[in-house]
């Protein structure tokens, strides 16, 4: 699906121009304004876009379509190219199981394939976004150009900011999330670690390692556009980009946090692990230590040697089973002054 919408100089009105309507009413070059949205697009959609109303390079093409050809190996990590007439940039917005699932949650499913890409292509007067999935980024980009239409005559440079802003906040709630669950899970491994919270705990450590990845990528996507290196940000633009780019280097932080958070947590199981093993180990060596002098006493009362003393003797019994409960008595005072128990 194609969306397009179109500010003129001197208006303050945005128009939803049909995507049939395109070639005859909108050109990239003159001084409307114009933003292209393709969602979830077909080929033909695409060839329209990128090689009949704005040619493309082939390689950007080529990576702007990399979902679509090669769905087993997911999307296009984060990058910016700069062309002789266009800026071309990738990000990869969270994936709408993190932010639908019940506590950010990640879904069974392979998160790097599930990772959605937006292409962007910026021009002077033109802004493509291209994604083939519902974004919330986009949609609150255009409810927000609804109501201030004429943040779209700011430029397409400002524009994308907006998106960014929008994907930017979006780390918020999960990042929140996550350092709640490893909290809880840091009150509990201490108490019970079972295999239950190990199992938890690592798909909370994918689910970090995902974040991490994605948004240090987009760091430097960010980096890169606040530092004036690219003709089409204008400088005015760019104090909007550094907004953006603090608030993602905060968010990072964070994750970097929860990532050391996470492996201490593996530590703090393990060792957890280790010592309740030990505890059994040695409750067990307690009982195998008392069963052996039961045992040995047993054994020497149970030799029925002719001339063997106290073998006739009436209460024979009663002693073994005293002689057995005074050594079980003494392992144990022994044990106790040696601080095992």
């Amino acid at each position: 699906m194609i969306q397009i919408v179109r500010w003129e100089p001197g208006t303050r009105v945005v128009e939803n121009i049909p995507a049939e309507k395109l070639a005859e009413r909108c050109t990239a070059t003159d001084d409307q304004i114009l933003w292209i949205d393709l969602t979830n697009p077909t080929p033909e959609e695409e060839d329209t876009i990128y090689k009949k109303f704005f040619p493309v390079h082939p390689l950007t093409l080529e990576d702007i379509t990399k979902p679509r050809r090669e769905p087993e190996t997911g999307a296009h990590l984060p990058k910016v190219e700069e062309f002789a007439d266009y800026l071309f940039v990738i990000i990869n917005p969270l994936p709408e199981e993190m932010l639908s699932t019940p506590k950010g949650q990640p879904s069974p499913r392979n998160l790097s394939r599930s990772r959605p890409q937006l292409s962007t292509v910026v021009t002077k007067h033109l802004l493509i976004t291209h994604h083939y999935t519902e974004m919330p980024c986009i949609a609150d980009g255009q409810r927000g150009l609804s109501r201030h239409p004429e943040n779209l005559g700011r430029g397409p440079d400002y524009v994308f900011h907006l998106i960014l802003d929008g994907v930017v906040d979006e780390y918020s709630p999960v990042v929140e999330k996550l350092a709640d669950q490893l909290d809880l899970l840091e009150h509990r491994m201490f108490k019970t670690p079972t295999k239950a919270l190990l199992m938890k705990l690592l798909r909370l450590k994918r689910q970090v390692s995902f974040l991490r990845k994605t948004m240090i990528l987009e760091r430097e996507v960010l980096a890169r556009l606040i530092r004036g290196e690219f003709e089409l940000v204008d400088e005015r633009e760019i104090v909007y980009y550094r907004n953006v780019f603090d608030h993602l280097v905060r968010y990072t932080e964070l994750i970097e946090s929860a990532r050391e958070m996470v492996s201490d947590l593996l530590q703090t199981h393990l060792s957890a692990t280790s010592n309740r093993l030990n505890e059994v180990m040695k409750t067990l060596t307690i009982i195998s230590v008392i069963g052996a002098i039961c045992t040995v006493i047993a054994g020497i009362y149970g030799m029925n040697f002719k001339n063997m003393p106290e073998l006739e003797w009436p209460n024979g019994y009663y002693f073994a089973l005293g002689l057995m409960a005074a050594s079980v008595l003494v392992v144990l005072g022994l044990f106790k002054w040696k601080k095992w128990l």
